[in-house]
Order: C-alpha cells, then structure tokens, then sequence
C-alpha cells in the first residue's frame, strides 16, 4: 500500500490503521449486526440504515487504540474520528437501488469549518454490495419488534402514505479506502438534502455528497482489497 507525502498524519500511524482495517468482518448479516451493536452499547443499533452504523461502530472497535471518536464538533455536528486531523467513516454500497449514486460525507457548513482549520481531513470508505431480499418484510418487522415498536419517522411516513423503503438485509464489504478530503475535492461534491425536511417539517441541514468513483489516484491514501 502507498501512501501520499507530505500529509499531519504519520505514515507509521496510517499503516496502522489500515492494518487494523484488514481485520473486519467482511460479510455483515443485518440481524448480527445490530443485536452486536446492541449487546455492546452500539448507540445507533436502532437505525434503519444499520449498515453505515455498523461501519462506525467496528471502526470504533478496531481503532480505539490508534484514535479518539467525536471529539471535533462544529455546532451539533460531530467528525466520526480525530488523529492530527477529522475523520468520517462512510459506507457506499456498489449496487444501491437508489438514483443517488453517491456516499453522503458531512454537514457541508461542519466541512467548510473542519477544512479551514485543519485544512484536510480523511474519509475512511468501505465499499461493497447489499442485499435488499426483504420483500416480505421479515427483517423490518423484527427490527421493529426488538426497538419496541415503530419509529415516530416510520409513523409520520404511515400518515403521509409515502413508500416503505426496502430494508438492506446483509452487506459484503468489497474494499476499504482511505482518501484525503480538502477543498479540491469540496467543490467537484454535490449538495445533498438542499431544501429536504426532517420527518418534523424541520428543513434538514445541507450536506455534501460524492461518488468515490470520482476521486482521483492522488487523493486516494490508500485502499484495502478483500
């Protein structure tokens, strides 16, 4: 693996961490998943995106030793991680069935303020395909059942009569990789939740989206093969 010069963090550190990395589970079954992240005071086990949740919690896991979690926060916005600079953890999934086809990163207004006073930060991505075999919605209801019932988001989508959307059941990691995040890549990212609302009406906080399709070789610090 190499890794681009000149960067805070320490190439013995990032060594590390990607040693680390190569430890996961690579097939993740969405019931496992979250009774582990529930067993073990995971806070988010009872999110409907489980998967990206699942992803923080091993990193947190696997690199408690190396990092500190949340400790960078602008406003009520929080970085996943911190060594020298911020760190995300994010989860793209290859296959999604949704038209967006690219990884929300952060709070836009967070990222500006993260840039300007670290002037990059590193995205850890694993990427890899889902299953969305819960037609009969098997996998919903238990998750449903082991939260104590529908959420008020669940409710307040019942009322409207909006769609369910389908559960992701099981999630292969492909690969891991590790990028650098700086102004460059800031403006080729795209709005995401620009004008959207909460489930309360609230408007949602704008947010930057990107495709790790399109980073480019020498913003990739390294990556992980599985």
């Amino acid at each position: 693996m190499t890794f681009i010069k000149n960067l805070m963090i320490k190439e013995e550190n990032l060594k590390e961490i990607a040693n680390l990395l190569k430890k996961i589970p690579t097939r993740w079954d969405g019931k496992e998943s979250i009774l582990e992240m529930k067993n073990n005071n995971g806070k988010n086990w009872k999110q409907m995106e489980w998967i990206g949740f699942y992803f923080e919690y091993l990193c947190q896991k696997y690199l408690k030793e190396i990092m500190e979690f949340h400790k960078i926060k602008y406003g009520r916005t929080s970085f996943d991680g911190f060594l020298d600079v911020p760190f995300d953890f994010k989860t793209h999934i290859l296959n999604s069935i949704s038209k967006t086809k690219d990884s929300v990163i952060n709070d836009t207004e967070a990222i500006l303020n993260a840039l300007q006073d670290y002037r990059y930060m590193v995205i850890i991505m694993v990427l890899g395909n889902a299953e969305y075999n819960d037609i009969n919605r098997t996998f919903q209801n238990w998750h449903e059942e082991i939260k104590g019932g529908k959420s008020k988001y669940e409710l307040d989508r019942i009322k409207r009569k909006a769609p369910s959307r389908l559960r992701k059941i099981r999630f292969d990691v492909k690969e891991i990789i590790i990028f650098k995040f700086d102004k460059n890549i800031l403006e080729r990212c795209k709005g995401f939740q620009k004008g959207f609302r909460n489930s309360n009406g609230k408007p949602r906080r704008p947010k930057v989206s990107l495709n790790p399709n399109d980073l480019l070789e020498n913003e990739i610090i390294g990556r992980i093969k599985f």
